[in-house]
């Protein structure tokens, strides 16, 4: 689930192993550049944190943020 924290929308997501949270890091990744809207994230191991924010707001939650928060639970 999705959490509002300092005016970033974060999730983490854990995986198997590695190859999976780098495959769904890669999905990711086609799905930001689709949109043109990137997000701040980090990968350990198995696990993703992703955190999304809109820069050009001002570094505030906006709906592009909930959008591709959205598009990235559908994966």
């Amino acid at each position: 689930m999705w959490e509002e924290k300092n005016n970033f929308l974060c999730r983490t997501f854990e995986f198997t192993d590695f190859k999976e949270a780098f495959g769904f890091m890669t999905r990711v990744a086609f799905l930001a550049e689709e949109i043109n809207h990137h997000p701040n994230w980090s990968n350990v191991y198995n696990k993703v944190s992703i955190e999304l924010t809109t820069h050009d707001a001002g570094n505030t939650i906006t709906e592009k943020d909930r959008k591709l928060a959205a598009a990235i639970d559908q994966i």
